[in-house]
């Protein structure tokens, strides 16, 4: 029955391209009005459509906000790559897989901080009596902020576990492979375990407990994690062939997200690039939006400075490389996410960038994760070097941008590993026809054993087999 659900709802999402119109969003001033250039704000659109062009993603929506205000707002090419519905910045919804980290989990940890409720500094095992013993007492709620916890990366939930309660049961048991704050590992675990605090001190599930305590208080109608049936038309989707067995039109791309329920610290909450710059605005303007205070000015500089190595609590910070471009301030903070999307904030220039796309749907580039990272990075360089009234004055614009170079964007991804099997190959044969020689030496057969060595023709490879039948 559920399987029949979801491929009506795909079906109805793939003939249905408009969507009803949809309010939120910051108010637009022209980019002047804040001291930007208009002319240089310009290159986005060349670069992201550089993305959708080579197969990088079949669409983006893509807000640039600066003072208050929206300057830049952008949708570009579909949903997906049957060109039937048009992206738009108010209206398409996007997967935001990591994004969620920072958008609902570190968010709602941060608005319980301010009510007293969690001490940074107190064992998880006070908030989660199940996570504890061995190293596992020594974890604190800072060191899940900060990915020091010394859980691994993640677990395979979705093969593990059949229910929601097993998969949670699951992350709960998760190892810890070193003395917290001694090592650093990127954790998805860490952050499930940041959205169960949240649930057990408010008393609410993650996503109930957001809408009221953030969402709703900031106008964001379309921030959700379980996209209504009513919504999945303007939703853009993922993957295809999943292993869940069906393509995936709103509902969470993430395995172990969907595992969890669908509702996880790590991944699962999708929203428009509209929704979004209000969020953004609100941490600019120090936790506040619309005369409606959601976290402390205090509270917000705390977790989005840089605290332990490059990250801040729960955020991470522009340090090269990491999709802000080379031009956004040493305070500039922000995330990425897997499906394809950023959010980006500079505090001292008092602008935001965003970037949703769904680059795991299909892509028909031959290195979507390559694509999309040049695009990030030239997005957030445009943004910046369109501010003319920066203190230390304005920059000059690049003779060419990565999006334009497009190195390796389209590169077969197996041409290095197939030239080193060509070389082993070549080598094995060399080494045959050495030892054929020098056993004919001994054995006095002469010309005759090499040439018989040397004419035995290498072996196949499997992969080259297979790739010749296709």
């Amino acid at each position: 029955m559920f399987l029949l659900t979801t491929a009506l709802a795909i079906a109805a999402a793939d003939v249905t391209s408009v969507a009803l119109p949809r309010g939120g969003g910051l108010p637009e001033r022209e980019p002047a009005a804040v001291g930007m250039s208009a002319d240089r704000l310009s290159t986005i659109d060349r670069v992201v459509r550089r993305g959708v062009d080579a197969g990088g993603y079949p669409g983006a929506a893509v807000v640039v906000g600066r003072k208050g205000f929206t300057v830049w707002s952008r949708g570009f090419g579909t949903l997906d790559w049957n060109g039937k519905s048009r992206v738009t910045a108010q209206e398409s919804l996007y997967d935001l897989a990591s994004l969620t980290k920072v958008v609902a989990t570190t968010t709602a940890i941060m608005v319980l901080f301010d009510r007293g409720q969690i001490d940074l500094d107190a064992p998880v095992s006070r908030y989660l009596p199940d996570f504890q013993g061995g190293l596992r007492d020594k974890v604190t709620v800072r060191h899940l902020l900060t990915h020091r916890a010394g859980l691994p990366a993640g677990r395979e939930l979705w093969r593990i576990a059949k229910t929601p309660a097993e998969a949670r049961a699951a992350v709960l048991a998760s190892p810890v492979k070193c003395t917290p704050g001694a090592c650093y590992e990127y954790s998805d675990l860490g952050a499930d375990l940041l959205g169960f605090i949240a649930e057990s001190v408010s008393g609410q599930r993650l996503d109930t407990f957001l809408e009221s305590a953030v969402y709703a208080k900031l106008g964001m109608q379309d921030t959700y994690f379980r996209v209504p049936m009513g919504d999945v038309s303007r939703t853009a989707p993922t993957e295809i062939a999943p292993p869940r067995g069906y393509p995936l039109r709103g509902e969470v791309h993430d395995e172990n997200a969907y595992a969890l329920g669908g509702v996880a610290g790590h991944a699962g909450l999708f929203s428009s690039a509209a929704d979004l710059s209000v969020f953004a605005q609100m941490l600019l303007n120090g936790g506040s939006y619309n005369g409606v205070r959601v976290i402390a000015d205090s509270t917000v500089t705390l977790f989005t400075r840089r605290t332990a190595g490059h990250r801040a609590l729960g955020w991470d910070t522009c340090d090269g490389g990491a999709g802000c471009g080379q031009f956004m301030t040493e305070r500039a903070f922000g995330h990425t996410g897997f499906t394809g999307t950023s959010l980006w904030i500079d505090p001292d220039r008092q602008m935001f960038v965003i970037l949703l796309t769904n680059r795991v749907h299909a892509a028909r580039a031959r290195r979507p994760s390559k694509v999309i990272a040049d695009v990030r990075n030239d997005l957030a360089d445009a943004a910046v070097l369109a501010v003319m009234d920066d203190p230390d004055g304005v920059r000059a614009m690049p003779a060419s941008f990565r999006a334009d170079v497009a190195q390796d964007w389209n590169r077969p991804l197996r041409s290095s590993r197939t030239a080193s099997a060509a070389a082993r190959r070549r080598a094995a044969a060399a080494k045959r026809a050495a030892a054929a020689k020098k056993s004919s030496a001994k054995t006095g057969t002469g010309k005759a054993t090499v040439k018989k060595a040397v004419a035995k023709p290498a072996a196949k490879s499997p992969a080259k087999a297979t790739a010749k039948k296709k």
